[in-house]
């Protein structure tokens, strides 16, 4: 994985202990509680200068710009140089190996299901 798969330092998966505890709903609503913590008020996004101004709340203050910027480049699926709300969100889940194999399992299941639903 280029950008922060190689940048970013360590970090202890929370985010299946968070789903577990509170819910879809709720892991979703603390999802957009963190992207707040980090976008530019101004533009609405997460952006490598918003970030940096507000790396401490995430541990990454020794980070170079460039590795900030790495991993907003890393979230940005539409190619605009920021983060959305629904970027961010789908690079947490990305980055959490555990709820990445959380949901493979459920979709094989739902497969499954839907398979000897049909006659399969």
């Amino acid at each position: 994985m280029a950008g922060i798969g190689k940048t970013a330092p360590d970090f202890e998966d929370l985010l299946p202990a968070m789903a577990e505890k509170l819910g879809g709903d709720g892991l979703m609503r603390e999802l957009c509680n963190g992207f707040k913590l980090l976008m530019d008020e101004e533009k609405g996004v997460i952006t490598a200068a918003s970030l940096k101004r507000n790396a401490a709340v995430l541990g990454l203050q020794d980070l170079r710009d460039d590795e900030l910027a790495s991993m907003v480049r890393e979230g940005d699926l539409d190619g605009d140089g920021a983060l959305s709300e629904m970027e961010f969100c789908v690079l947490m889940f990305r980055l959490s190996p555990g709820l990445m194999e959380e949901s493979r399992l459920l979709l094989e299941e739902m497969l499954e299901d839907q398979l000897k639903s049909a006659g399969f």
